[in-house]
């Protein structure tokens, strides 16, 4: 009897040759929902109670560990720009694009209808496995499309992955740029979704990320909090139609 190896092999060498492509290319994990433990079910839970709850969401932030921020460092500053618009902050420190999947596929989408959605997202695929910018910007590219097929109506505000690392030949800060070039490219003909780069109101003129902005080289501190809001607000008020 033949191996199941050899099987398998002719099998593969027997397709079309973009089959074959397909079959041997190894999974992306920045693909493939998953959820975290601990805290982070908690959190979930609480949020999808805070949309149960709410009245209505005109404005959700999604991502990581710098959008959760918005409740530590930059509560004063969200609560003095965007507390008008009745936001829902879904950002989880250390999740990666297939945690938001996972949380999108769970509830975290449902029961309202945002105006606008901000996403910034990514960073931790970069810096936790040091994916390639390709693997991140698919997963960047994959929230965008659930969120949209979820709710068409809703404008997106798709942000530019935030700058880390001291200088502009950081090893991450090249990833995320990697991502950021291409994300920008796939969603040039998406009239649903606006890319934003703000990155270098966080730079110095040589691309130094200065430590009063972002002590850790990658989360911002109340002054980032600010130049955050100030970048960002017209864009929302011009998406909401103010």
């Amino acid at each position: 009897m033949r191996c199941f190896a050899c099987l398998m092999l002719t099998l593969v060498l027997a397709m079309p040759a973009w089959a074959q492509d397909a079959a041997t290319k190894e999974p992306i994990e920045a693909l493939k929902p998953v959820p975290r433990e601990g805290w982070w079910v908690k959190r979930h839970e609480e949020k999808l109670k805070a949309i149960e709850d709410a009245e209505k969401v005109d404005v959700v932030f999604i991502g990581d560990s710098i959008t959760h921020g918005w409740e530590s460092s930059g509560k004063k500053t969200w609560d003095e720009n965007f507390a008008k618009w009745h936001p829902l902050n879904l950002g989880y420190g250390g999740d990666r694009t297939e945690h938001v999947l996972w949380r999108f596929e769970h509830g975290e989408l449902d029961g309202y209808e945002p105006k606008v959605a901000v996403i910034m997202i990514g960073t931790n695929n970069t810096g936790h496995r040091k994916e390639k910018s390709e693997d991140t910007a698919a997963g960047v590219k994959a929230i965008v499309e659930k969120l949209h097929e979820k709710h068409p109506e809703t404008k997106i505000l798709l942000l530019a992955i935030f700058p880390r690392g001291a200088k502009t030949e950081d090893q991450l800060r090249q990833l995320n740029d990697g991502a950021n070039a291409i994300i920008e490219k796939q969603m040039k003909d998406k009239d649903y979704v606006t890319f934003l780069n703000i990155n270098n109101i966080f730079l110095t003129e040589d691309g130094t990320l200065p430590k009063e902005i972002m002590p850790d080289l990658l989360h911002p501190k109340e002054k980032g909090y600010q130049l955050w809001a100030d970048a960002v607000t017209p864009k929302i008020k011009e998406l909401l139609g103010e």
